[in-house]
């Protein structure tokens, strides 16, 4: 493979812009190697919160990788540890996936060799990293590893659980058509657990404190339950290990570096435990995919096909839980008061009510808006004004299309609208005959016979209006004939009032 052995990042997230990119030749350097590129393949992934000691945890696996013939492969207790990159402090060091760029050679009882990778994910829960970022990264751990160990510190919190869904139904959505559990092994490892007398360190303690956490029962409320049950169908195996703290130097003293006589002795009887368990030959599970073993070369392949479906459009956006959650509590507030608003309308003016006047409706339309606007308003909501703000606007919006609606169904039950035009064009009908007959009698034969000709076309105009109406064909000319007779109504009415005006006896000045 050449090289010195030490860590090569593999994935690295672009925090400016949140995008992914795939070191193909560093892996291919790793994976196509003559000696190991044809066997099967084994996995192990370290994933969790950053600054919760997954490299130091790594460094002690490397450690037992080297050594694990010797008799105690922990080594001195001066010996300082070496592999992937860590450090005390409060900031990630990488964002992305690193992989260890020597891959063990393990034999097998059945006499088979197998190939061991050891994988770390850095900084993917940093406060720079997006829910999609966290999301990918710990997806792509978890599809290409055989066994992901979910590194969580004193507790397995409720959030946690929750993140483990988001995680994994998002690895989920990016694989093909899935007929078993899609991932194989997951392990807790619950750093610097703090209650022995209730759990015991180790495998047995945190089976039994792992049960009881992942149990579902109907007691409990619709969402924990769904939790627990989607975790259940994700992975063929769960586990857990309960770990002691490693003492103050570790965690406090920026000189540390890893020299096991600074090390709490019940932290390194814990990784006498925990670490052979899962590296030892007869442990280690080959990576599998519907049920078929992929090798060294194969697991490139699925790093590339993997990579390419995040950097694409094909999934959605992962929103993290808070969003999501204020956002359905928002749409619930619009559609509550959207309802309220419905209702009240309907009483007014809706189904088989008798017309309304457009003056008294629109006054019980501004109160009922009004109301409903207080409704949304006095709904207890998540996510901060400006949030809420869109969707009060998007509430107004979606009342004024319920207030034309209702409008427009009033309108429809005026008699007088419905006969609009036939009445208009009736009495324009009869006021023409009436003008030409007086005309023709003066003697103004020219513009008696101009009165009838408009005569003629003010029936032809009725008798068509009638035959669309009863016909349902030519809209188009219904159309103007309606818009032309609303023209001379207008008219007609303003004239009216003009001449009100005008005949009315003048005002009084007061003194």
């Amino acid at each position: 493979m050449g090289g010195e052995p030490g860590p090569v990042q593999i994935v690295t997230v672009n925090k400016a812009d949140h995008s992914f990119s795939l070191d193909t030749e560093a892996l291919g350097r790793i994976l196509l190697a003559p000696e190991v590129r044809d066997k099967h393949v084994v996995v192990l992934s370290v994933a969790g919160a950053f600054r919760k000691g997954k490299s130091f945890l790594l460094d002690f696996m490397l450690r037992y990788m080297y050594r694990m013939h010797g008799e105690d492969w922990l080594g001195q207790e001066d010996d300082e540890l070496t592999g992937f990159s860590w450090r005390g402090g409060s900031e990630p060091e990488t964002t992305g996936i690193q992989m260890w760029n020597e891959v063990f050679l393990v034999e097998k009882s059945n006499g088979t060799e197998v190939a061991v990778l050891l994988m770390d994910t850095q900084g993917a829960f940093d406060n720079q990293s997006t829910v999609k970022d966290c999301a990918t990264i710990f997806a792509l751990s978890t599809m290409t590893s055989s066994m992901q160990i979910y590194n969580l510190s004193q507790n397995i919190q409720e959030d946690d659980l929750q993140q483990l869904q988001l995680f994994t139904e998002y690895g989920r959505l990016a694989m093909d058509e899935i007929f078993q559990k899609p991932f194989q092994s997951l392990m807790f490892l619950i750093r610097d657990w703090s209650f022995p007398y209730e759990y015991k360190y180790g495998f047995k303690g945190g089976q039994q404190f792992l049960d009881k956490r992942l149990q579902v029962k109907e007691s409990q409320h619709q969402e924990l339950q769904i939790v627990r049950e989607h975790i259940h169908s994700c992975f063929t195996s769960i586990s857990c290990f309960l770990l002691p703290h490693p003492g103050l130097k570790v965690a406090t003293s920026p000189s540390f570096k890893g020299q096991l006589c600074d090390v709490a002795p019940e932290f390194k009887e814990g990784l006498r435990d925990l670490v052979p368990t899962i590296l030892q030959p007869s442990a280690l599970a080959e990576k599998e995919i519907n049920g078929n073993k992929v090798t060294c070369r194969g697991l490139l392949e699925y790093f590339k096909a993997y990579i390419k479906i995040y950097q694409g459009e094909d999934l959605p956006h992962p929103k993290s839980m808070l969003l999501a959650t204020a956002e359905a509590n928002n749409l619930a507030a619009v559609a509550a008061a959207k309802d309220q608003y419905y209702r009240n309308m309907e009483k007014i003016c809706g189904g088989d009510l008798p017309y309304a006047a457009p003056s008294s409706l629109e006054e019980k339309h501004e109160f009922f808006l009004r109301e409903a606007l207080r409704l949304f308003s006095s709904t207890k909501k998540m996510g901060g004004q400006e949030f809420c703000g869109r969707f009060q606007a998007q509430l107004q919006s979606e009342l004024e299309e319920l207030w034309e609606s209702f409008s427009k169904h009033n309108e429809s039950k005026n008699v007088f609208s419905a006969f609009r035009t036939p009445a208009v064009l009736f009495v324009l009908v009869c006021l023409l005959y009436v003008l030409s007959g007086l005309l023709s009698f003066i003697g103004l034969t020219a513009i008696s016979f101009a009165c009838d000709c408009v005569l003629g076309l003010a029936m032809m105009a009725m008798i068509s209006w009638a035959f669309i109406r009863y016909s349902g064909k030519y809209h188009g000319v219904g159309t103007a004939i309606d818009q032309a007779a609303g023209v001379l109504l207008e008219q007609a009415t303003m004239m009216l009032n003009k001449s009100r005006a005008s005949s009315a006896p003048p005002q009084k000045k007061s003194n």
